[in-house]
């Protein structure tokens, strides 16, 4: 069923009050919150890559005040242990049989704080729960619910005592962006506000879950020419075929694209895709997906540089030649 342009608006108005209550603690930062609620309504998840004391787990908490519904914090660490994440299977007496204990994991909102500094195995631990929202304990399968979120957080500078994200795991984030410092009018206002330590008390539930539920469903159905569609292909494939790379973007990749630029078409008011919405959402999507070849890494290329490049070397469809 076609999005309307009533329904559109709806949920345009809806967004943008989501980003306005999460500014609150976030000031200034309103593209990242958008790259966020966007993941959220995508039924994807967010790895926020940034220098230490940027706000990663402000933005992390004012999310989930912003939406009211369960939340938790997973403080990753090299002695946590998959079941401190998942939940155990504990032997109750009384009834003679063991009974499920659900982990961290369950609610609606998962800070994984610092999610590098945990042992691969822990971290593998999250690879089911992130793609499919279920966690199989001795083969029983636990639903973690809808709205699922995890945001993820890990400091680029400091590397002792972490454990690189395999490309597996990597490929489980919908988003990766970061924060970055604020500029100098928003640092002042912060620097006079600077007692109030405690700004994601600033964000008060506005949303219930089943209201995320219902905006994800609507996001699903906005409209995606073929030829738009065919751009969006041609952009993964030459992240494959691109000389500075070893390893390209995947279909989970790709599809991963396909449903957040829905949800960046209908919260800009459109029931429709156009290509800038894929120009807008290729980087923060596409590029931690992307494997450098180490020769061209250590002579100063990214995956962002590529997929930057990718994008002016390949046209969109409304300025292609007929």
């Amino acid at each position: 069923m076609a999005v309307t342009q009533e329904q559109a608006t709806w949920f345009a108005d809806a967004f943008q009050k989501l980003v306005a209550n999460v500014d609150k603690a976030i000031v200034g930062k309103d593209h990242v919150i958008k790259l966020v609620l966007t993941a959220l309504i995508s039924d994807g998840h967010v790895l926020l890559e940034d220098f230490p004391g940027t706000g990663k787990t402000v933005l992390a908490k004012s999310l989930a005040n912003t939406l009211d519904g369960t939340t938790s914090r997973i403080q990753f660490t090299p002695d946590l242990l998959p079941s401190d994440v998942t939940g155990v299977q504990i032997y109750d007496q009384g009834k003679g049989r063991f009974q499920f204990h659900p982990g961290p994991i369950f609610a609606s909102i998962v800070l994984a704080d610092e999610i590098n500094r945990a042992s691969p195995k822990t971290q593998s631990a999250l690879l089911e729960v992130m793609e499919e929202g279920v966690v199989t304990v001795d083969g029983e399968g636990h639903s973690v619910g809808a709205p699922f979120l995890v945001i993820a957080t890990q400091n680029p500078v400091e590397q002792a005592g972490t454990y690189k994200l395999p490309e597996a795991q990597l490929d489980r984030f919908l988003i990766k962006t970061s924060l970055g410092y604020p500029d100098t009018k928003t640092a002042v206002a912060l620097l006079m506000d600077s007692s109030n330590r405690a700004r994601a008390s600033l964000v008060s539930p506005i949303i219930k879950p089943e209201s995320i539920v219902a905006m994800s469903a609507l996001a699903n159905e906005v409209h995606v020419d073929e030829a738009v569609m065919q751009y969006l292909s041609d952009i993964v494939d030459a992240t494959r075929t691109h000389r500075d790379v070893v390893l390209g973007v995947s279909m989970r990749g790709a599809m991963a694209l396909a449903r957040a630029v829905k949800t960046w078409a209908i919260a800009a008011g459109r029931g429709y895709v156009i290509p800038d919405d894929i120009r807008d959402l290729a980087v923060p999507v596409l590029a931690h997906r992307v494997v450098i070849d180490p020769e061209s890494e250590f002579a100063g290329v990214s995956a962002e540089d590529v997929v930057s490049r990718i994008l002016v070397d390949i046209e969109p469809p409304a300025y292609r030649a007929a």
